[in-house]
């Protein structure tokens, strides 16, 4: 029993330390303008690549939308050096694997891979940011896939169909409102000229920040970009990215998306909310711990227990937001009825359970909890050196500085229970929501 004592003390110690990350990170800037960071961890013999380019589903031109989205996926298709295929057909032959991902801030491109094969797998993504070599029939090919993956994942689904209709009702002249895999009509007009000029214009060293995660040595990694990226030339057009923004938002918007395939009502509302900043992360930090109180903590969620547990008028309840955007976005609550008749009645209920919060106290047990949860979880976190290397690269695509990064998990600890009431004032501001109904065309609702 004694050494049970001495575990569980050790183990309750760990929780109330700060973040000691198991892995060191590197930082260089090569002089062409590729931002590189190497994040050591040395305890398996494996490494992750992933180069993140500052261009996304936001940074289309005007009546161009899902350009990046398409990009990511031409960029398979070969280079002038190695031919159609031999990227991947490469990777998995050395025994690893690869990926894409596009956002509305970046688009990245990730391979993982034996610590041994690093330089093979460098040279490869290298050689694909200046040399992509594309005919008209890669074009068409991949734009059938591009459309097909758009039915798939948007048209034939009424949450995704909601979700759109909502982003572009929300933003009203930020490009946060076209859909990242673009608008069906445009990805249908998109011709080989528009691609390659959405091509050279982004994909550059200068524009792009490099992660080198695993059993690496940041020296040596450093040597080896500085051979395979260093030689590519920088992008003198390339700037600061400056997007149209929102205008002040003078009224609340309503829609109501009726859909046979809808299997249960429900309703969401969004509202504007801050994104991290370098140097002033505090407001989404408290944002990011209301949105936990509200509904990330199981049982025990605000929405759960007033909605579901107490009212018992909904069988699901949630809240989202995502901080680490280049621009302000959303924060979003979700309401599924019991009675799929009721969602008049499931918003009023959210509005006046989100007047009592305002109005109230947060519950400063339920918020050390989550506090401790928080902690524990970026302790868990570095159990993977990929989760690892995709968040630093996640937030400093967006601006954030290492600095920022490393402070972000003690300043969550030292929000007060004032500031998230604060942030949640500041954030529930009716002219600044889009509300949606979710509504199956044969109920009653």
């Amino acid at each position: 029993m004694l050494k049970l004592a001495h575990i569980v003390a050790a183990l309750v110690l760990l929780l109330f330390q700060p973040v000691a990350a198991a892995q060191k990170m590197t930082e260089y800037q090569l002089e062409n303008g590729l931002h590189l960071v190497v994040v050591e961890d040395h305890r398996t013999p494996a490494v992750t690549q992933t180069l993140w380019y500052k261009v996304g589903g936001a940074d289309g031109p005007a009546g161009k939308s899902g350009l990046a989205h398409y990009v990511e996926h031409l960029m398979f298709k070969g280079t002038e050096k190695y031919g159609p295929g031999v990227f991947q057909q490469t990777v998995q032959a050395l025994g690893g694997t690869d990926n894409a991902f596009t956002s509305l801030d970046y688009t990245a491109y990730t391979q993982r891979i034996a610590a041994d094969r690093l330089e093979e797998i460098m040279q490869l993504e290298a050689d694909r940011m200046h040399g992509l070599l594309l005919t008209e029939v890669d074009i068409e090919t991949e734009r059938k896939v591009v459309l097909e993956e758009r039915h798939t994942r948007t048209d034939t689904s009424p949450n995704s169909l909601l979700y759109e209709q909502m982003q572009a009702a929300l933003f009203l002249n930020h490009p946060y409102g076209q859909p990242i895999i673009g608008w069906r009509h445009e990805i249908e007009t998109l011709s080989r000229e528009d691609i390659f000029e959405f091509y050279r214009q982004h994909y550059a060293p200068n524009n792009a920040v490099l992660i080198i995660a695993g059993d690496v040595e940041p020296e040596e990694v450093y040597r080896l970009a500085v051979k395979h990226y260093g030689g590519l030339e920088a992008n003198p057009a390339i700037t600061e990215r400056v997007r149209p923004q929102e205008p002040p938002h003078l009224a609340p918007r309503r829609l109501i998306l009726e859909d046979e395939r809808v299997s249960n009502p429900y309703v969401i509302r969004r509202y504007l909310a801050a994104e991290r900043n370098s140097g002033d992360q505090r407001p989404a930090a408290a944002l990011s711990l209301l949105s936990a109180l509200m509904a990330g903590d199981g049982v025990n969620s605000y929405l759960k227990q007033k909605l579901e547990i107490e009212q018992e008028i909904a069988i699901y309840t949630d809240a989202f937001y995502t901080s680490t955007v280049l621009d302000r976005q959303s924060f979003g609550f979700v309401v599924m009825p019991k009675n799929p008749a009721q969602l008049e009645e499931a918003e009023a209920a959210l509005d006046a359970a989100l007047e009592e919060f305002i109005n109230g106290r947060v519950d400063e047990k339920q918020l050390a909890r989550i506090k401790k949860a928080l902690h524990a979880s970026r302790i868990y976190e570095q159990d993977s050196v990929q989760s690892v290397a995709r968040r630093i690269g996640n937030e400093l695509i967006i601006g954030l500085s290492l600095q920022d990064i490393e402070e972000w998990p003690d300043l969550l600890q030292k929000i007060t229970p004032e500031e998230i009431i604060e942030a949640a004032v500041q954030l529930i501001e009716p002219k600044n929501s889009v509300t949606g109904w979710a509504v199956n065309t044969g109920s009653d609702s």
